[in-house]
Protein backbone atom coordinates (compact mmCIF):
# COMPACT_ATOMS: atom_id res chain seq x y z
CA UNK A 1 0.00 0.00 0.00
CA UNK A 2 3.27 2.37 1.21
CA UNK A 3 4.19 1.92 -2.97
CA UNK A 4 0.95 2.86 -4.39
CA UNK A 5 0.82 6.07 -1.79
CA UNK A 6 4.61 6.79 -2.99
CA UNK A 7 3.73 6.31 -6.77
CA UNK A 8 0.38 8.83 -6.75
CA UNK A 9 2.54 11.14 -5.13
CA UNK A 10 5.73 10.41 -7.63
CA UNK A 11 3.12 11.32 -10.48
CA UNK A 12 1.55 14.22 -8.73
CA UNK A 13 5.05 16.23 -8.34
CA UNK A 14 5.83 15.11 -12.09
CA UNK A 15 1.79 16.51 -12.97
CA UNK A 16 2.43 19.88 -10.85
CA UNK A 17 5.72 19.94 -12.91
CA UNK A 18 4.61 19.91 -16.22
CA UNK A 19 1.93 22.11 -15.55
CA UNK A 20 4.33 24.47 -14.39
CA UNK A 21 6.21 24.23 -17.75
CA UNK A 22 2.86 24.59 -19.93
CA UNK A 23 1.88 28.20 -18.08
CA UNK A 24 5.51 28.93 -18.73
CA UNK A 25 5.23 28.80 -22.42
CA UNK A 26 2.20 30.21 -22.90
CA UNK A 27 2.98 33.00 -20.72
CA UNK A 28 5.76 32.94 -22.74
CA UNK A 29 3.90 32.67 -26.34
CA UNK A 30 0.39 33.67 -25.53
CA UNK A 31 -2.87 31.74 -27.43
CA UNK A 32 -3.34 31.64 -31.17
CA UNK A 33 0.04 29.78 -32.28
CA UNK A 34 -0.45 26.11 -33.96
CA UNK A 35 0.04 23.14 -31.45
CA UNK A 36 2.96 21.92 -33.13
CA UNK A 37 4.99 25.20 -32.00
CA UNK A 38 3.49 24.78 -28.30
CA UNK A 39 4.73 21.22 -28.75
CA UNK A 40 8.19 21.89 -29.18
CA UNK A 41 8.53 24.74 -26.78
CA UNK A 42 6.89 23.05 -24.26
CA UNK A 43 9.41 19.39 -25.31
CA UNK A 44 12.27 22.47 -25.02
CA UNK A 45 10.86 23.40 -21.40
CA UNK A 46 10.49 20.50 -19.44
CA UNK A 47 14.37 18.99 -20.74
CA UNK A 48 15.13 22.46 -19.30
CA UNK A 49 13.49 21.19 -15.69
CA UNK A 50 14.98 18.22 -16.00
CA UNK A 51 12.44 15.83 -17.26
CA UNK A 52 12.64 13.05 -19.96
CA UNK A 53 10.53 14.62 -22.79
CA UNK A 54 9.62 11.96 -25.65
CA UNK A 55 7.91 13.62 -28.98
CA UNK A 56 5.07 11.33 -31.11
CA UNK A 57 5.55 8.02 -29.50
CA UNK A 58 4.28 5.93 -31.75
CA UNK A 59 1.64 3.72 -30.00
CA UNK A 60 0.41 0.18 -31.54
CA UNK A 61 -3.19 -1.03 -31.55
CA UNK A 62 -4.16 -4.31 -31.85
CA UNK A 63 -7.01 -5.41 -34.30
CA UNK A 64 -8.18 -8.76 -34.82
CA UNK A 65 -5.18 -9.63 -33.35
CA UNK A 66 -2.94 -7.82 -35.84
CA UNK A 67 -0.31 -5.30 -34.48
CA UNK A 68 -0.53 -2.52 -36.00
CA UNK A 69 2.22 -0.25 -35.68
CA UNK A 70 2.11 3.42 -35.81
CA UNK A 71 -1.76 3.01 -35.23
CA UNK A 72 -2.26 6.46 -32.99
CA UNK A 73 0.68 9.00 -32.05
CA UNK A 74 1.02 9.98 -27.85
CA UNK A 75 1.82 13.93 -28.21
CA UNK A 76 4.62 13.50 -25.58
CA UNK A 77 5.85 11.36 -22.98
CA UNK A 78 7.67 12.37 -20.10
CA UNK A 79 9.87 10.63 -18.02
CA UNK A 80 8.38 7.32 -19.71
CA UNK A 81 5.29 7.79 -17.10
CA UNK A 82 3.22 10.44 -17.75
CA UNK A 83 1.58 10.90 -20.87
CA UNK A 84 0.31 14.28 -22.18
CA UNK A 85 -1.71 15.44 -25.16
CA UNK A 86 -1.40 18.79 -26.74
CA UNK A 87 -4.48 21.02 -28.29
CA UNK A 88 -4.80 24.66 -29.70
CA UNK A 89 -8.44 24.77 -30.00
CA UNK A 90 -11.19 26.95 -29.23
CA UNK A 91 -13.07 24.51 -26.82
CA UNK A 92 -12.20 21.25 -24.98
CA UNK A 93 -14.60 18.52 -26.77
CA UNK A 94 -15.31 15.52 -25.70
CA UNK A 95 -13.77 13.45 -28.14
CA UNK A 96 -10.51 15.49 -27.16
CA UNK A 97 -10.73 13.97 -23.12
CA UNK A 98 -11.72 10.36 -24.88
CA UNK A 99 -8.80 10.33 -26.97
CA UNK A 100 -6.76 10.85 -23.80
CA UNK A 101 -8.28 8.08 -22.04
CA UNK A 102 -8.13 5.98 -25.25
CA UNK A 103 -3.94 6.58 -24.99
CA UNK A 104 -3.68 6.06 -21.78
CA UNK A 105 -5.71 2.33 -22.19
CA UNK A 106 -3.87 1.66 -25.03
CA UNK A 107 -0.70 2.21 -23.43
CA UNK A 108 -0.86 1.54 -19.81
CA UNK A 109 -0.44 4.26 -18.31
CA UNK A 110 -2.15 5.46 -15.32
CA UNK A 111 -1.77 9.50 -15.60
CA UNK A 112 -2.73 11.62 -18.30
CA UNK A 113 -2.59 15.63 -19.06
CA UNK A 114 -5.15 17.50 -21.89
CA UNK A 115 -3.27 20.92 -22.46
CA UNK A 116 -5.16 23.23 -24.31
CA UNK A 117 -2.72 26.67 -25.41
CA UNK A 118 -5.93 28.31 -27.55
CA UNK A 119 -7.26 29.87 -23.61
CA UNK A 120 -6.30 33.21 -22.06
CA UNK A 121 -5.58 31.48 -19.18
CA UNK A 122 -3.50 28.43 -19.32
CA UNK A 123 -5.03 27.32 -15.93
CA UNK A 124 -8.11 27.11 -17.88
CA UNK A 125 -6.71 24.58 -20.14
CA UNK A 126 -5.90 21.96 -18.25
CA UNK A 127 -7.39 18.68 -17.79
CA UNK A 128 -5.90 15.51 -16.06
CA UNK A 129 -6.65 12.11 -16.18
CA UNK A 130 -6.57 8.92 -14.29
CA UNK A 131 -6.97 5.44 -15.88
CA UNK A 132 -7.88 2.50 -14.10
CA UNK A 133 -7.39 1.93 -9.97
Amino acid sequence: MAAVGAERGQLNVLTDRIIGAAIEVHRQLGPGLLESTYEVCLEHEMQSRGLHVQRQVALPVIYKGVRIDDGYRIDMLVDGQLVVELKAVEHILPVHEAQVLSYLKLSGHRVGLLLNFRTVLMKDGIRRFIYGK
